[in-house]
């Protein structure tokens, strides 16, 4: 299974004060917090561990068919940081999703899978051909048929589609 989300950082400056006073409370856990504040670029943190929550509630999403606004529920953390990505998990409850984000100057993307070995196996696909289904999940279709998990996400001026091969 898949998830992914890309934060436009630009649009984000201009739509949310994550300085303001609750803001890390209501969305992250003690520790995140805690890496939030250490770390050089706390802003980077934050939205780096936004999109990781929300690329692995995706796939939460996708296999309970729940909606529910559970950010802290979501608890990142960070496995491994080079100069080309950073992976990391997400547990919630008794689920362990895989992410792996990339950051640059102006976004940052995050994708997420249930199996670790999927993470060397996501690629990013045009929108066409997708349906969601009565929940809102999206699907890639092949005549008619669902075949495939695909992910959607888009904030600001960014949009990305991406599926498991």
């Amino acid at each position: 299974m898949i998830g992914n989300d890309v934060v436009d950082l630009l649009q984000s400056r201009q739509e949310s004060n994550w300085q303001r006073t609750g803001f890390l409370e209501k969305l992250f856990t003690a520790d995140e917090q805690q890496a939030i504040k250490q770390d050089i670029h706390p802003e980077i943190m934050v939205w780096l561990f936004w999109s990781m929550k929300e690329a692995a509630y995706k796939i939460y999403n996708r296999q309970t068919k729940l909606r529910a606004y559970i950010p802290k529920k979501l608890i990142c953390k960070i496995l491994s940081n080079t100069n080309n990505y950073i992976t990391g998990m997400v547990t919630c409850d008794e689920n362990v999703y895989y992410t792996k984000s990339t950051i640059l100057n102006d976004s940052i993307h995050t994708v997420a899978v249930s199996s670790f070995d999927d993470l060397n196996n996501v690629i990013e696909i045009k929108k066409i051909r997708i349906f969601k289904d009565q929940y809102g999940i999206p699907y890639l279709r092949n005549l008619g048929a669902k075949i495939q998990d695909v992910s959607i996400s888009h904030h600001g001026r960014f949009e990305k589609v991406v599926t498991i091969i």
